[in-house]
């Protein structure tokens, strides 16, 4: 058993990360409700005035609008995309397998600078236009990955017994991956999709390569921030970014833990039909 000293040192150590990870995130929020131009400390008051600033800035309307269409864009191609690789990858055996897995990941595991590059670079030389169509491409290539991960986890943990005994009892092909494995995976489908959304909605890097003239509303808080202008309008739109941004993530944890229960009793429910 671990000693007091150490417990309570582990503790403290916890509390600081915390407070190192989220401290910067609580300033934004609280300065976004201040009256003054300038950020000061403490707050000189209580005001709505930048949300409502920033609601009637057009190219923050645009921007957010434009940030919606390609989280919803890329999400779709990568839920596509991503279960249809998790489904050849889990159900066949073939040479490279390992190495399709390794580079499906490679998209997130690599700093997003190269990416970006290297998505600048490809479109350059086939001379396609920066513009929504190749934000969503850049944004697919990291989102696949979201949607993959999730659905390769839940195939594994899906027991094969469920489709041998739907078969056993007659049910077709189709059949079987309609009514017995799709209730399986659906959960870790909608939490695929909502946290590429999410990872689409706020990316950064690389946008900056593939947006050309267009800005996503992170490009425009980033371009604020640059310019040092209109600070107070970039921490109203800040919090906001950080609601919708929380909003899928915690939808998607509570889809899969909603999505673990009903699987465990839909499993026992088809193996028992099985042993009758």
């Amino acid at each position: 058993m671990e000693p007091v000293s150490l417990r309570i040192a582990l503790r403290v150590w916890v509390v600081l990360v915390l407070l190192a990870l989220f401290t910067p995130i609580v300033l934004i929020v609280v300065y976004a409700f201040g009256p003054s131009v300038v950020q000061t400390w403490p707050l000189r008051g209580f005001t709505w005035h930048w949300f409502d600033v920033a609601w009637h800035d057009p190219a923050v309307r645009q921007s957010f609008l434009l940030s919606v269409k390609v989280g919803v864009l890329a999400a779709a191609i990568a839920l596509v995309l991503g279960s249809a690789v998790s489904y050849a990858l889990h159900n066949f055996r073939f040479f490279g397998t390992e190495g399709i897995s390794l580079l499906l990941v490679l998209p997130i595991a690599l700093p997003g600078v190269i990416t970006g590059v290297a998505l600048n670079n490809f479109f350059g030389f086939t001379n396609i236009q920066l513009g929504v169509l190749t934000i969503v491409i850049g944004h697919a290539t990291f989102c696949i990955v979201i949607v993959y991960n999730n659905l390769i986890a839940r195939l594994r943990r899906t027991p094969r017994t469920l489709g041998e005994a739907s078969m056993d009892l007659g049910a077709r092909g189709w059949q079987t991956q309609l009514y017995v494995m799709f209730p399986q995976i659906a959960a870790a489908l909608v939490a695929g999709a909502l946290l590429a959304f999410a990872l689409s909605f706020d990316e950064v890097i690389v946008t900056v390569f593939t947006a050309g003239a267009n800005f996503t509303l992170p490009l425009w808080i980033f371009g604020q921030l640059r310019l040092g202008q209109q600070l107070p309008e970039v921490n109203a739109v800040v919090t906001i970014v950080i609601v919708l941004t929380i909003i899928p993530v915690l939808l998607a944890a509570r889809i899969a833990s909603a999505g673990a229960v009903a699987r465990t009793a839909r499993a026992a429910q088809v193996e028992g039909t099985a042993h009758r």
